[in-house]
């Protein structure tokens, strides 16, 4: 179970640096007067960075089958997220 919640710590920690990433094209891109990530890819990201957050400190708090829960939310949302917003 340790390499399982250490391994979606790194996905959780890629999924908010994916996050920050999109935020700042953003901003930079307002600054700029050039399209960037809308409104929508924003939220997508942040939204999915704070569910991934909380599903990782769910987990690293419980033990057996309960932190199993809280891993493959991890995996599922950042899947999620990449699929709703980066495959399409």
């Amino acid at each position: 179970m340790r390499v399982l919640r250490g391994l979606s710590g790194i996905v959780a920690g890629g999924t908010v640096a994916l996050a920050t990433t999109v935020a700042g094209a953003s901003i930079i891109g307002a600054l700029r007067g050039f399209p960037g990530p809308g409104t929508a890819d924003l939220a997508w990201h942040v939204c999915a960075a704070l569910l991934v957050v909380a599903a990782q400190i769910f987990a690293d708090r419980r033990q057996g089958i309960t932190a199993l829960f809280g891993v493959l939310v991890v995996f599922v949302g950042a899947g999620t997220l990449l699929w709703a917003q980066w495959w399409n």
